[in-house]
């Protein structure tokens, strides 16, 4: 049972942010709707309601490219052009062919959103059968798959690649330092709205944003097509082909329920499961990102080379297991998961995803832990993620050693997540 302060205090949050057909994830720093945000926040909104939930998604899903993308941020309208950067003007969708009507940007971000439909149909299925949810959903959610599997398999090797650290959702993630060393910085002025909502030790540095505008900018001015063979950012993320090949699954689930065939899903799913597994480092004990322009994989070890737990059948489960619970992570005793090796020297508890410990990749965690018989430990997570987020107005992100708020505050998705692992504690991936 929900702590009713903890339902009444996220419920709040969400409502807050709430922007009439969708949830942005911040109000300030955060002002438009981005894809994996929304994914995340459809697994709360479901236990407040289904139906909002579903509207959450499938504003998302209206502004499919006609290839199939589903756009890492979908703008709002009505906001000044400076309210986030890079925005609409930056991205001009309007003048390609294969964009949707309402402005977007054109990277993409990680592939949760089958995942997240499942569970929105599966917290109330008759009201999802009577709204024709799934019907609606799985062509997109197909076609969204079908991108990723033909546009983005940059490498050949069945895994799907970014073009950009921001796609990872992990931006500055210390796996990134080594291929974005090569990429030049824009020569433009940077604007940095998000300066004005949060600390500078808080956020990407100048040099790494530099970077990731420059290469925002090379991949806009190629229409946004993928073809682009010398590009100079190409990585298969673990994180990314992980929740796809989850997602997979789910679209599995979800064809059976519409009375289709689940086989392709299936066997989409083993693929990429075999692909992944590719990216498993023996030395390092986790998985490891690599590099598609010099084929080598990238040594940091990010919180992101866990998230294969989240597969059911992995082989590799324990020895990931050991890893979190080992030196670099420290499961049992940091507050939550830190999204970098804690032995590291660079390791910073407060500089975004360079160690502080998140809501979404601890939840992803949490619920692995719970799926592998873990109980006690992924009960551990839960408390301490409720805790925190009610102590500390629902922060972006925390120290991991001492619970510390980092970030902006009354965030989307820690107020959605710490919902959904109290509402359905037993809920597993």
């Amino acid at each position: 049972m929900t702590d009713p302060t903890l339902r009444l205090a996220a419920s709040d949050i969400l409502e807050r942010n709430w922007r009439g057909r969708h949830t942005v994830p911040a109000g300030g720093l955060y002002p438009h709707q981005w894809s994996w945000d929304s994914a995340f926040i459809a697994f709360g909104l479901r236990h407040l309601s289904a139906r909002r939930a579903q509207q959450e998604l499938e504003s998302l899903f209206a502004a499919q490219w006609q290839d199939g993308r589903l756009p890492q941020i979908v703008f709002s309208t009505g906001l000044d052009d400076d309210a986030y950067f890079p925005g609409p003007r930056f991205w001009r969708s309007g003048d390609l062919p294969e964009a949707p009507a309402v402005p977007t940007a054109g990277l993409i971000q990680p592939p949760n959103h089958a995942w997240a439909v499942w569970a929105v149909h599966r917290s109330d299925p008759q009201e999802s059968r009577r709204t024709g949810f799934l019907e609606r959903t799985y062509p997109v959610l197909h076609r969204w798959h079908e991108y990723l599997r033909t546009r983005r398999d940059r490498g050949g090797s069945g895994l799907l690649a970014a073009v950009h650290p921001w796609e990872t959702g992990m931006d500055n993630s210390p796996a990134w330092d080594l291929p974005l060393s090569g990429v030049p910085r824009h020569d433009l002025e940077l604007t940095r709205p998000d300066l004005r909502h949060a600390d500078a030790s808080e956020r990407p540095s100048n040099a790494e944003y530099g970077r990731y505008v420059y290469l925002a900018d090379r991949y806009r001015r190629a229409a946004c097509d993928d073809a682009d063979a010398d590009f100079p950012f190409l990585v298969e993320d673990v994180g990314m082909n992980a929740l796809w090949c989850l997602s997979e699954t789910s679209l599995a689930e979800i064809a059976s329920e519409l009375g289709a065939d689940p086989f392709p899903h299936h066997r989409r799913a083993r693929a990429i499961a075999e692909a992944l597994h590719g990216l498993f480092d023996a030395e390092a004990g986790m998985y490891l990102a690599r590099d598609i322009r010099t084929g080598e994989r990238l040594a940091p070890r990010s919180v992101a080379g866990l998230l294969p737990l989240l597969l059911p059948g992995l082989p590799t489960a324990q020895q990931l297991l050991a890893t979190l619970r080992g030196p670099g992570f420290r499961l049992g005793e940091t507050v939550m998961v830190p999204s970098y090796d804690l032995t590291r020297p660079d390791a910073d508890p407060a500089a975004y995803w360079r160690g502080p410990a998140w809501f979404n990749t601890t939840w992803m965690l949490m619920r692995s832990l719970r799926g592998l018989g873990a109980h006690d430990e992924a009960d551990a997570l839960r408390r301490n993620m409720s805790r925190l987020a009610l102590g500390h107005a629902f922060p972006e992100y925390v120290d991991p050693w001492t619970g510390s708020p980092h970030g902006t505050r009354l965030f989307s998705w820690t107020a959605a997540l710490v919902l959904d692992a109290e509402t359905d504690p037993e809920d597993t991936p």
